[in-house]
């Protein structure tokens, strides 16, 4: 048995990647069920030391779409970060149900945006919007409650604000940040992110709920970038999405995005 901070304990591993592994565990003198991050220090990542300082920031606002930040620290080999346990991904839950009605899209839509609109008044961009990184709540009986959405994996977040409170300066990047899939145009096109670029990471998964699928999954970038420069002419999407797809590519690299898409309906 693998124990954290003298506290923890490992029950089930949840999922890995190439930046580490989440465990579902339990506090052993509460027995409160939690989700315990491992990254390993030799990786020199530091993604975790970044996402426990945001959650630990966005702590005290008490917002209910972040999980709560229990315990951070390492020892001699990995980081460690305890928060909330969760539910199934929206991802998990479209690969095991299948696509969804569109009123249930644009609920859950409404409740994403509400998520990042809070993240971006606080001054931080997410970067790494998509499927698997929005989860649903637990019931007190350990059952998925669909009504309940939370945002976690802020690994790759970041201000765009200055000391100062301006919006930081536009510079191209390097190479994209994200994954391909759900990232904007702009950021395909090596331009920095900002808060419009999280929104259209947001309209991706809305299409990837009502479908089950995107067109461009498994393509090459270039044929994904094509398609996704085509969705305002795929008839099969609703109006409503299109047009609000069309107003967030319209905003400038500084510009606020009106979050409720509501407004676009005729």
């Amino acid at each position: 048995m693998t124990y954290i901070n003298n506290k923890y304990k490992l029950i089930s591993k949840l999922g890995s990647g190439a930046f580490g592994s989440i465990y579902k565990g339990e506090n052993i003198r509460t027995k409160e069920h939690v989700a315990i991050k491992i990254e390993p220090l030799d990786a020199n990542l530091k993604l975790l030391k970044n996402e426990s300082t945001i959650y630990n920031y966005l702590k005290k606002f008490n917002f209910n779409g972040i999980p709560h930040l229990k315990w951070y620290g390492l020892d001699t080999t990995n980081y460690y970060m305890v928060i909330s346990l969760l539910g199934d991904s929206i991802n998990s839950h479209i690969q095991h149900n299948g696509k969804m009605v569109l009123d249930i899209v644009f609920t859950i839509g409404i409740k994403m945006l509400d998520i990042i609109k809070f993240i971006h008044e606080k001054g931080l961009i997410h970067r790494d919007i998509k499927p698997d990184n929005f989860l649903f709540g637990l019931n007190t009986d350990g059952t998925i409650n669909t009504e309940k959405i939370y945002l976690i994996d802020f690994g790759f977040c970041k201000t765009y604000k200055t000391i100062e409170g301006e919006h930081v300066d536009e510079k191209p990047l390097t190479k994209i940040i994200g994954t391909p899939n759900y990232i904007s145009l702009n950021i395909h096109n090596l331009q920095q992110p900002s808060r419009r670029d999280d929104v259209e990471s947001i309209i991706y998964i809305m299409i990837y709920m009502l479908f089950g699928s995107l067109d461009w999954e498994s393509y090459s970038i270039e044929r994904i970038i094509e398609m996704k420069e085509n969705i305002p002419n795929n008839s099969k999407i609703p109006d409503i999405i299109k047009k609000y797809l069309l107003y967030i590519r319209s905003l400038k690299y500084d510009e606020e995005p009106i979050y409720d898409y509501n407004i676009f309906i005729t």
